[in-house]
């Protein structure tokens, strides 16, 4: 999907989805589970697709769309962890089509805000996305950029499947107290640290607490942090993308901290990217590994 639809058919997505997440919000469900501003509980389902950072690689969404059989199956949910945009020249494109598929399949989809879909004081650099809406549209990427801007906005933060799984893009905020710090994060923003770390913190080896991020923005958090938001939580393991992995995925503190990374090329050139796909029956993880040469087969 390298052609995109006209700026209407663009922003009208948009205000679906908007009018979508909206009304999720109001009334507290949506059909995978429930609702609590930006935190999502999701019920258990016979399968969970889990993909990281994507940062405009269409191809590889393509690829786990179809090796997953997303599609095909009935009970499966699939959450993405954020960073659609940015260091890829299909951004605008793998916006189109990760909001389309929450539009067809609102009960089965959780699209989490990254931190390139972060706030205007948060702006991930560098930020190709408006560029490449104006290299598109011209003048009506301007608007439509502007629109998404606001979009991301209400997009939740964390997801979470009770006493198994907690999902978010960077990383738990290391003062949080209760679930209500995650859920309100946007709203507490700036005031509280929670929405940035949520949204820029990385998991550190061998330390306790909390160090300043060399990102300039979140934290580097010990593996106490994660003792605490896992009690905090109830769940047994964070699944976060934010970082490059080589592999395409990576274990912290003990195995309670699992990192996904979804995009191949350029800037990172990992030799492999990855997905999740847990078996909710059996709570088996399956880490999906696939390189340039899998997903050019597919493509």
């Amino acid at each position: 999907m390298k052609n995109l639809p006209s700026p209407k058919e663009y922003l009208n997505l948009i205000e679906e989805i908007k009018n979508l997440l909206l009304k999720e919000r109001e009334t507290g469900f949506f059909g995978g589970g429930k609702v609590n501003k930006g935190l999502v509980k999701i019920e258990a389902k016979e399968k969970l697709i889990v993909v990281g950072d994507i940062h405009g690689d269409l191809q590889s969404l393509n690829y786990i769309i179809k090796e997953s059989k997303f599609l095909k199956s009935k009970h499966s949910i699939i959450i993405f962890l954020g960073d659609y945009v940015d260091r890829g020249e299909f951004s605008p494109q793998v916006l189109y089509k990760i909001l389309s598929l929450k539009l067809h399949f609102p009960n089965r989809v959780v699209v989490l805000r990254g931190n390139h879909e972060g706030p205007e004081d948060l702006q991930a650099i560098p930020h190709d996305l408006p560029n490449q809406f104006f290299n598109i549209y011209k003048e009506d990427g301007r608007k439509i950029y502007f629109t998404i801007k606001k979009l991301f906005n209400i997009l939740p933060h964390v997801a979470l499947v009770e006493g198994k799984y907690l999902f978010l893009h960077g990383g738990p905020p290391h003062n949080a107290s209760s679930l209500e710090d995650y859920a309100n994060a946007y709203e507490m923003h700036p005031e509280k640290s929670f929405l940035e770390e949520i949204l820029w913190n990385d998991p550190i080896e061998n330390f306790e607490g909390v160090l300043p991020s060399p990102r300039g923005a979140g934290k580097l958090f010990g593996e106490n942090v994660t003792n605490n938001a896992l009690k905090i939580s109830g769940a047994k393991i964070i699944i976060r993308g934010h970082e490059p992995k080589d592999e395409g995925f990576g274990f912290n503190h003990n195995g309670k901290v699992l990192t996904l990374f979804s995009r191949l090329g350029s800037p990172y050139f990992n030799s492999s990217a990855s997905y999740l796909e847990i078996n909710q029956k059996t709570e088996n993880f399956i880490i999906k590994k696939f390189t340039q040469e899998c997903k050019s087969k597919v493509n």
